[in-house]
Protein backbone atom coordinates (compact mmCIF):
# COMPACT_ATOMS: atom_id res chain seq x y z
CA UNK A 1 0.00 0.00 0.00
CA UNK A 2 1.57 3.40 -0.89
CA UNK A 3 1.68 6.53 0.43
CA UNK A 4 -1.27 8.44 -1.16
CA UNK A 5 0.59 12.09 -2.13
CA UNK A 6 -1.63 14.87 -2.44
CA UNK A 7 -1.51 17.55 -5.54
CA UNK A 8 1.55 20.09 -4.29
CA UNK A 9 -0.34 22.33 -5.49
CA UNK A 10 -2.98 21.65 -3.23
CA UNK A 11 0.02 22.48 -0.46
CA UNK A 12 -0.24 25.69 2.25
CA UNK A 13 2.76 28.00 1.42
CA UNK A 14 3.05 30.55 4.79
CA UNK A 15 5.65 32.52 5.65
CA UNK A 16 5.36 30.17 8.94
CA UNK A 17 6.78 27.21 6.91
CA UNK A 18 8.79 25.30 8.75
CA UNK A 19 12.10 23.38 7.31
CA UNK A 20 13.06 20.04 8.02
CA UNK A 21 16.06 17.65 7.71
CA UNK A 22 15.99 14.70 5.76
CA UNK A 23 15.95 12.60 8.62
CA UNK A 24 12.99 14.41 10.02
CA UNK A 25 11.26 14.24 6.85
CA UNK A 26 11.95 10.07 6.69
CA UNK A 27 10.01 9.81 10.40
CA UNK A 28 7.43 11.93 10.08
CA UNK A 29 6.42 10.51 6.47
CA UNK A 30 7.86 6.85 8.09
CA UNK A 31 9.58 5.88 4.54
CA UNK A 32 13.03 5.39 3.80
CA UNK A 33 15.70 8.44 2.50
CA UNK A 34 15.72 8.10 -0.84
CA UNK A 35 12.00 7.88 -1.35
CA UNK A 36 11.83 11.35 0.31
CA UNK A 37 14.77 12.61 -2.42
CA UNK A 38 12.48 11.18 -4.89
CA UNK A 39 9.48 13.13 -3.84
CA UNK A 40 11.32 16.24 -3.75
CA UNK A 41 12.92 15.69 -6.76
CA UNK A 42 9.90 15.29 -8.55
CA UNK A 43 8.43 18.71 -6.68
CA UNK A 44 6.00 16.97 -4.70
CA UNK A 45 7.89 17.84 -1.70
CA UNK A 46 9.06 21.61 -1.74
CA UNK A 47 13.13 21.33 -0.81
CA UNK A 48 16.33 23.89 -0.82
CA UNK A 49 19.64 22.62 -0.12
CA UNK A 50 21.65 24.78 2.82
CA UNK A 51 25.08 26.09 1.93
CA UNK A 52 26.60 22.71 3.21
CA UNK A 53 24.58 21.20 0.63
CA UNK A 54 22.05 19.30 3.08
CA UNK A 55 18.14 18.97 2.13
CA UNK A 56 15.61 20.94 4.15
CA UNK A 57 12.16 19.86 3.59
CA UNK A 58 8.94 21.76 3.64
CA UNK A 59 6.91 20.28 7.16
CA UNK A 60 3.52 21.67 6.01
CA UNK A 61 3.96 19.53 2.74
CA UNK A 62 4.74 16.44 4.66
CA UNK A 63 1.92 16.78 6.96
CA UNK A 64 -0.23 17.64 4.32
CA UNK A 65 1.10 13.99 2.96
CA UNK A 66 0.65 12.07 6.31
CA UNK A 67 -2.91 13.61 7.00
CA UNK A 68 -3.83 12.71 3.05
CA UNK A 69 -2.68 8.92 3.58
CA UNK A 70 -4.76 8.44 7.31
CA UNK A 71 -7.35 7.30 6.12
CA UNK A 72 -5.65 4.01 4.92
CA UNK A 73 -4.83 3.69 8.94
CA UNK A 74 -8.11 3.29 9.29
CA UNK A 75 -9.56 1.26 6.17
CA UNK A 76 -8.10 -2.20 7.86
CA UNK A 77 -10.18 -2.16 10.73
CA UNK A 78 -13.30 -0.64 9.33
CA UNK A 79 -13.76 -3.20 7.14
CA UNK A 80 -12.91 -5.87 9.15
CA UNK A 81 -15.86 -4.87 10.95
CA UNK A 82 -18.01 -4.35 8.17
CA UNK A 83 -17.21 -8.07 7.21
CA UNK A 84 -18.15 -9.20 10.31
CA UNK A 85 -21.56 -7.07 10.13
CA UNK A 86 -22.83 -8.70 6.78
CA UNK A 87 -21.08 -11.66 7.26
CA UNK A 88 -22.97 -12.51 10.77
CA UNK A 89 -26.36 -10.66 9.69
CA UNK A 90 -28.76 -11.06 7.06
CA UNK A 91 -26.88 -10.40 3.72
CA UNK A 92 -28.22 -11.86 0.86
CA UNK A 93 -24.43 -11.46 -0.84
CA UNK A 94 -23.35 -14.38 1.55
CA UNK A 95 -24.83 -17.68 0.89
CA UNK A 96 -21.63 -19.25 0.76
CA UNK A 97 -20.56 -18.25 4.04
CA UNK A 98 -23.72 -19.51 5.38
CA UNK A 99 -23.20 -22.64 3.49
CA UNK A 100 -19.92 -23.40 5.37
CA UNK A 101 -19.95 -24.71 8.96
CA UNK A 102 -17.69 -23.64 11.79
CA UNK A 103 -14.87 -25.39 11.22
CA UNK A 104 -14.30 -24.34 7.71
CA UNK A 105 -15.28 -20.25 8.68
CA UNK A 106 -12.53 -20.95 11.38
CA UNK A 107 -9.69 -22.24 8.85
CA UNK A 108 -10.79 -19.23 6.06
CA UNK A 109 -10.79 -16.60 8.55
CA UNK A 110 -6.90 -16.17 9.57
CA UNK A 111 -6.70 -15.84 5.41
CA UNK A 112 -8.82 -13.00 5.63
CA UNK A 113 -7.59 -11.21 8.49
CA UNK A 114 -4.19 -11.26 6.87
CA UNK A 115 -5.74 -9.84 3.58
CA UNK A 116 -7.15 -7.07 5.35
CA UNK A 117 -3.93 -6.75 6.84
CA UNK A 118 -1.88 -6.31 3.48
CA UNK A 119 -4.47 -3.59 1.83
CA UNK A 120 -3.35 -1.69 4.78
CA UNK A 121 0.54 -2.44 4.02
CA UNK A 122 -0.50 -1.71 0.51
CA UNK A 123 -2.10 1.70 0.44
CA UNK A 124 0.64 3.01 3.21
CA UNK A 125 3.51 1.80 1.85
CA UNK A 126 4.80 -0.11 4.46
CA UNK A 127 6.49 -3.27 3.88
CA UNK A 128 7.91 -5.02 0.52
CA UNK A 129 5.68 -4.69 -2.56
CA UNK A 130 7.17 -7.52 -4.44
CA UNK A 131 6.64 -9.83 -1.08
CA UNK A 132 3.10 -8.67 -0.24
CA UNK A 133 2.29 -9.29 -4.07
CA UNK A 134 3.46 -13.08 -3.81
CA UNK A 135 2.05 -13.29 -0.60
CA UNK A 136 -1.31 -12.15 -2.21
CA UNK A 137 -1.11 -14.77 -4.34
CA UNK A 138 -0.29 -17.50 -1.99
CA UNK A 139 -3.40 -16.91 0.29
CA UNK A 140 -5.47 -16.38 -3.25
CA UNK A 141 -4.33 -20.02 -3.81
CA UNK A 142 -4.40 -21.48 -0.05
CA UNK A 143 -8.04 -20.13 0.44
CA UNK A 144 -9.07 -21.46 -3.14
CA UNK A 145 -7.41 -25.07 -2.23
CA UNK A 146 -9.69 -24.56 1.16
CA UNK A 147 -12.63 -24.06 -0.20
CA UNK A 148 -12.39 -26.22 -3.22
CA UNK A 149 -11.37 -29.24 0.09
CA UNK A 150 -14.58 -28.14 1.53
CA UNK A 151 -17.15 -29.02 -1.67
CA UNK A 152 -17.40 -25.72 -1.99
CA UNK A 153 -18.49 -24.57 -6.00
CA UNK A 154 -16.34 -22.15 -7.80
CA UNK A 155 -19.22 -19.77 -8.48
CA UNK A 156 -19.37 -19.39 -4.49
CA UNK A 157 -15.90 -19.28 -4.04
CA UNK A 158 -15.78 -16.22 -6.64
CA UNK A 159 -19.06 -14.78 -4.64
CA UNK A 160 -16.37 -15.02 -1.51
CA UNK A 161 -13.85 -12.49 -3.50
CA UNK A 162 -16.30 -10.60 -4.85
CA UNK A 163 -17.94 -9.49 -1.39
CA UNK A 164 -14.43 -9.44 -0.17
CA UNK A 165 -13.77 -6.76 -2.67
CA UNK A 166 -16.98 -4.85 -2.94
CA UNK A 167 -16.54 -4.45 1.18
CA UNK A 168 -13.31 -2.74 1.29
CA UNK A 169 -14.14 -0.53 -1.85
CA UNK A 170 -17.08 0.61 -0.19
CA UNK A 171 -14.81 1.26 3.36
CA UNK A 172 -12.76 2.66 1.23
CA UNK A 173 -15.28 5.26 -0.58
CA UNK A 174 -16.89 6.43 2.86
CA UNK A 175 -13.89 6.85 4.56
CA UNK A 176 -12.22 9.02 1.81
CA UNK A 177 -15.52 10.65 1.40
CA UNK A 178 -15.51 11.13 5.62
CA UNK A 179 -11.97 12.62 5.17
CA UNK A 180 -12.66 14.48 2.32
CA UNK A 181 -9.87 12.80 -0.04
CA UNK A 182 -9.34 14.42 -3.50
CA UNK A 183 -11.00 12.59 -6.13
CA UNK A 184 -7.89 11.77 -7.51
CA UNK A 185 -6.35 10.16 -4.45
CA UNK A 186 -9.57 8.40 -3.08
CA UNK A 187 -9.61 6.74 -6.87
CA UNK A 188 -5.96 5.67 -6.77
CA UNK A 189 -7.03 3.54 -2.84
CA UNK A 190 -9.70 2.05 -4.72
CA UNK A 191 -7.39 0.77 -7.51
CA UNK A 192 -4.50 -0.71 -5.23
CA UNK A 193 -8.12 -2.51 -3.78
CA UNK A 194 -9.28 -3.54 -6.90
CA UNK A 195 -5.16 -4.79 -7.95
CA UNK A 196 -5.33 -6.77 -4.89
CA UNK A 197 -8.44 -8.66 -5.48
CA UNK A 198 -8.02 -9.28 -8.74
CA UNK A 199 -5.09 -11.55 -7.69
CA UNK A 200 -7.06 -13.07 -4.94
CA UNK A 201 -9.49 -14.19 -7.54
CA UNK A 202 -6.51 -15.22 -9.96
CA UNK A 203 -5.34 -17.53 -7.16
CA UNK A 204 -8.40 -18.75 -5.95
CA UNK A 205 -9.50 -20.03 -9.82
CA UNK A 206 -5.87 -21.65 -10.12
CA UNK A 207 -6.31 -23.66 -7.50
CA UNK A 208 -9.66 -24.98 -8.34
CA UNK A 209 -7.90 -25.37 -12.17
CA UNK A 210 -5.57 -27.44 -10.50
CA UNK A 211 -7.91 -30.05 -8.71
Amino acid sequence: MRLVIPDPKNFRTTEETRWVSLARACTILGVNESTVRRWADEEKIRCFRTPGGHRRFAENDLVAITNGSVIFNEIGNAAVSRIRRELTGNSSDTPWYKDLDADERAALRPLGRRLVEIVDNYLSGRGDRDQLDTEVDEIGITYGQELFGRGVGLAQAMQAVVFFRRSLDETAKQLSARHQLSEKDASRAREEIAGLADRVLVGVSTAYDQN
